[in-house]
């Protein structure tokens, strides 16, 4: 499946739904983390209006989703 084009604010909602939530935001740039019984997993997400391929993949890798399960939140 091919990666979406999202904006940064459609990929922090899709975060969200997927148990990740906002700890801070600097300037364009929102810190959101992920709490587990074994470890914490930590996603910043730029606010731009579309976010580059090589950025959501890295967004996507650190946060353990697949392409298909984020579509599936958006």
């Amino acid at each position: 499946m091919k990666l979406p084009v999202v904006s940064g604010e459609d990929t922090v909602k899709a975060l969200s739904k997927a148990g990740f939530r906002v700890v801070r935001q600097k300037g364009s740039h929102v810190r959101m983390e992920k709490k587990t019984e074994s470890k914490v997993t930590k996603v910043t997400v730029p606010l731009h209006r579309s976010l580059k391929k090589g950025t959501l993949k890295i967004i996507l890798k650190q946060a353990g989703l697949s392409v298909e399960e984020f579509a599936k939140l958006l």
